[in-house]
C-alpha cells in the first residue's frame, strides 16, 4: 500500500490546533533576544520556534516539521511551547513553570528518632538482624506513623553516622 493512498491529497497539510499570532511587540522582544544571544540555550530555542511559528502576515509561519527539521528539536517540543504559548501567554513559553507544591518531610524528627533507636537495637526474635522492610513494618505497627516505605528508612539512615545506616 503506497503512502499516497493513506493520506489523501485533499487533506490539510500543517494544520495545527495552537496558531502562534504574536503581537509587534513580542515579535521585537524574541528578535532581541535571539540576536542578543545571552541566554539559557533553551529560551533561545523555544524564542526561535516561536518566532518561525508566527503566523501573522508577513511572517513565516512554518510547519512543526520545517521547524523541527531547522532547529533540530522534536515535533512534541514544538508542540508544548505552541500551547503554552496559546493557552498561558509568552513568559510561560519561553520559562520553565515552577513547582507549585511543597514536599514535606516523610518522617519528622521524632519519627527519625524513633527509626534510628529500632534499627540500632536488637533485632527482632528469629531475625538475625533489621532489614529495611522490617523496619518499615515495625514502624507502622508501633504507629510512629501511618504509612512508610522501605526506601524512605533507607535514605534516613543513610544520613546517619551509626554503623548499620
Amino acid at each position: 500500500m503506497k503512502l499516497e493512498h493513506i493520506i489523501s491529497p485533499d487533506a490539510p497539510v500543517g494544520r495545527h490546533k495552537h496558531i502562534v499570532t504574536l503581537t509587534p511587540e513580542e515579535r521585537t522582544r524574541l528578535r532581541t533576544l535571539t540576536t542578543t544571544g545571552r541566554a539559557a540555550a533553551r529560551l533561545l530555542t523555544h524564542a526561535r520556534i516561536l518566532l518561525q511559528a508566527d503566523a501573522a502576515p508577513g511572517s513565516p509561519g512554518w510547519t512543526d516539521t520545517t521547524i523541527a527539521e531547522a532547529l533540530q528539536v522534536s515535533i512534541p517540543t514544538i508542540e508544548r511551547v505552541r500551547r503554552q504559548f496559546v493557552e498561558v501567554g509568552l513568559d510561560a513559553a519561553l520559562h520553565r513553570r515552577r513547582r507549585t507544591e511543597q514536599r514535606l518531610p516523610l518522617l519528622d524528627g521524632r519519627a527519625e528518632a524513633h527509626l534510628i533507636a529500632l534499627a540500632c537495637g536488637d533485632a527482632p526474635e528469629g531475625r538475625a538482624r533489621w532489614t529495611l522492610r522490617l523496619l518499615a513494618a515495625h514502624l507502622v505497627t508501633l504507629e510512629v506513623v501511618d504509612t512508610v516505605s522501605y526506601e524512605t528508612v533507607r535514605r534516613v539512615l543513610k544520613k546517619t553516622t551509626s554503623s548499620r545506616g
